[in-house]
Formats: C-alpha cells, structure tokens, sequence
C-alpha cells in the first residue's frame, strides 16, 4: 500500500453526509445538542433538589422519635409566621442583606467611575489585580483576619487606644458582621458596575459637556442612570450572598447574630428537624425571587 493511499480521508458514511446536511440547514439545532446535557444535569439536580425541599416543607417530625412524619400540613409555616423570634431573625437578615448592598455601591461606584473613565490602562490593571486579589485568599482567612481586627484586643481597639481614644469594642457585634460583608463582597459589587460605566458612550459625555453642563450634573443625570443596571447587577451578588451566609454571623457575630442559614444549619444538624429547615429556607427563596424580579426590570441582567 502506497504513502499517497494511506493519506487520502476516509470517504464519511451516507448517514454521517445526511446528519450534517440537516445540522446545516437547522442551524439552531447545534447549540440546542450541545447545551442539552449539562442543562439537563443542572434541571435534575437544582431544579428537582428545589422542588423536594418545597414539598418536605409541609412534612413535620414525630417529637419522640425525630423521624420525618410524611404527612401534609401547614404546621412549620404556622410557626414561622407567628413566631416573633423569627421575624426578628429574617429581619436581621435582609436588613443586614440592605445595609451591605448600599454600603458595597457607595464604596463600588467611585473606584469603578475612576477605573473605568480616569485611570490609564497601567493603572486599571493594578487595580484590578488589588480588586481581585482578595478573592484567591480563602473566604475562612478573610474573616479570621477581621476577627483579629474586631476584636477586643485586636489591632482596632490597640489602634485607638494608641491614640488616646476609647476602644471601639464593635467585636462579635451585628456592626461586625456589616463591615466584614461588606469587605468579603466588595469585588462582586465592582466588577459589574465597572462594566456598566466602560459601556457609557464617549459620546453622551462630550455631548452633556457641550450643552454646558459640570461634571456632576453629568455623572447625576447621564452616568448614574446608565449605570444603574451594572450596580443592580452587582447587588443580586452582595445581598443574595450576605441572605444565604451562615459562617460569618457563627465567627463574627455574637449571640443575638442568628441569620436565617444559622437557625437552618442548627436545624438539619442539632434538632434534625428538616421539615421546618425547609419551611424556612423557602423565606430567602421567596425573597430573591422578588428581588430578581426588581433587578430584571431594571436592566440588571443585561449589564451580567
């Protein structure tokens, strides 16, 4: 058998030759084979998860002997809703979820506008890396830290005391927990938002300049509504991440610091009560959907 035999191509088989010409004249139908398995696998997997939690919500457990009782009924959400302990607690959560939100886009927007609009592209890549550098050390290192900070003999209160004012004593404090939020979230609020200003158009800009306008009347009404999407963007990231996190309240909290993952997690794992940890999971659940419901019609899913 010569070289030249051995290099021709294979001749494709008449059903191969077919399949391709209908791939080709459904052009549509490539991406739909190849996006099929894993939104299949994330459909089982999440969507079903979520679908079984729902409906153990509505089971309860036999208080002798902690085995679920398959048995419907409305006895958890009763508790929930008139239980004033856990209004208290899903108050903290979300009011808390708020606070790190508003603080994370006071603190993004005016890094993001510089990086984005001012900054050279040197300097962008320097903050940049400072912006996301945080995010490769481990989320339990970055609270320790702040723990080492916060605390009563940590480097805050030696800090003050240094200068001849009184310590702050905000350790294990429900003000501890906002500043460490806010620090761990920090990057997820600056990313989008830094999109959203590096799409404004040059143009919009030149324009409200020509027409006499000062750079903050620009930024208020040119900039900040344009930019607007890219910061609710972010904050789906800082309050569904602070809503769903129970390490943090645990290490930094103190003990009038349960968020609604604290009572969830003692739940499943102390009172082996899943039933009920599934009645109040669905609480930030039925909050993020509206939430997200707000952030779409606001454009914050264009500016992802």
């Amino acid at each position: 058998m010569s070289i030249e035999t051995i290099r021709q191509p294979r001749p494709k088989s008449a059903g191969a030759v077919r399949f391709s010409g209908f791939l080709w004249r459904l052009p549509w139908l490539r991406p739909l084979l190849l996006l099929t398995p894993p939104l299949a696998w994330f459909v089982v997997i999440y969507f079903a998860s979520l679908a079984l939690l729902l409906i153990s919500a509505f089971w309860t457990i036999n208080p002798f002997t902690t085995q679920v009782v398959q048995q419907w009924n409305l006895d958890n959400f009763r508790i929930i809703l008139t239980d004033s302990t856990y209004w208290t607690i899903i108050g903290r959560t979300v009011l808390t979820a708020s606070l790190v939100t508003i603080t994370d886009a006071v603190l993004a927007f005016p890094l993001a506008y510089y990086m984005a609009r001012v900054a050279s592209r040197r300097v962008q890549t320097l903050l940049f890396a400072a912006v996301l550098l945080p995010l490769w050390a481990s989320y339990l290192a970055r609270v320790y830290a702040w723990i080492l900070i916060l605390n009563h003999d940590g480097l805050l209160n030696w800090s003050l005391h240094s200068i001849g004012l009184p310590p702050a004593n905000i350790g294990y404090t429900n003000t501890a927990m906002w500043l460490v939020f806010s620090y761990i979230w920090l990057p997820f609020m600056i990313i989008p938002t830094y999109a959203a200003l590096e799409r404004v158009p040059e143009s919009l800009l030149d324009a409200a300049a020509d027409l006499g306008a000062r750079r903050w009347r620009t930024v208020r009404d040119v900039v900040l509504p344009l930019a607007l999407p890219g910061v609710v963007a972010g904050s789906i990231f800082t309050f569904s991440l602070t809503l769903g996190d129970y390490i943090t309240p645990i290490l930094v909290g103190g003990a009038n610091s349960n968020f609604i993952g604290n009572v969830v997690y003692a739940n499943i794992g102390i009172a082996n009560n899943v039933p009920f940890a599934a009645a109040l999971t669905t609480v930030p659940v039925a909050i993020m959907v509206v939430y997200l419901t707000i952030a779409y019609k606001l454009g914050a899913f264009e500016a992802l």
